[in-house]
């Protein structure tokens, strides 16, 4: 099973990893924005995810996006906050996302196309949707499009294991420019849901 990433060959903002890693759960698992904004209100972010404007306009920062009308910078805070959501998201639709790739290692087995899968094919049928109505102007290719949202299938469920935030954030920093001090330490301990939970500022001057 190949895990090319054609898009994420080259670096892109921590903004877009995530936005396209929450495509890719909404896809798959039907996540729309009330999950996302109850489980950040459950883990103490509700200061980096009030509601449903603040949500779309922290992932239309994206620099993938269609207009782009939302926010220019997603601070590192907002940012951590973000993909802490993002893994506790994947382990709670975990057996959803490893039935999704047991499947994807059966169709490579048989030498089969993931399409002729039914939950492949719904899956990537939405990705690719959902996709071409957001972004502006896609570069890649039906093909390379599917292979993105099997890569992402594959990146969700190592998000999914009790070291998933760890993974995910050293991801996020590894597919994207690197910062001006490496990090130490990123994201243990994970904070605790607390109404005010407040997040260490990793990088005050980076722009995520």
């Amino acid at each position: 099973m190949t895990h090319s990433y054609p898009m994420l060959a080259t670096s892109l903002p921590i903004k877009a990893q995530i936005d396209l890693i929450l495509l890719s759960l909404e896809a798959l698992a039907h996540i729309g924005s009330g999950e996302v904004l109850a489980l950040a209100g459950a883990m103490g972010f509700e200061a980096y995810l009030p509601d449903r404007v603040g949500l779309w306009r922290l992932r239309q920062s994206s620099p993938l996006r269609r207009g782009r009308s939302g926010r220019r910078k997603l601070d590192i805070d907002e940012a951590r906050a973000l993909a802490l959501v993002c893994s506790r998201l994947a382990q709670r639709h975990q057996q959803t996302i490893r039935t999704a790739v047991e499947h994807w290692q059966q169709q490579v087995e048989q030498q089969h196309p993931p399409y002729h899968d039914p939950l492949l094919g719904d899956y990537l049928d939405r990705f690719t949707s959902l996709y071409a109505e957001r972004m502006a102007s896609p570069s890649l290719n039906g093909e390379e499009l599917a292979q993105l949202g099997l890569d992402l299938l594959v990146d969700l469920l190592f998000y999914s294991t009790p070291q998933g935030s760890r993974r995910l954030w050293m991801a996020l920093l590894e597919r994207t420019a690197p910062p001006e001090e490496p990090p130490l330490e990123l994201l243990e301990p994970e904070p605790t849901p607390q109404p005010t939970a407040d997040l260490p500022t990793l990088f005050p001057h980076s722009d995520a």
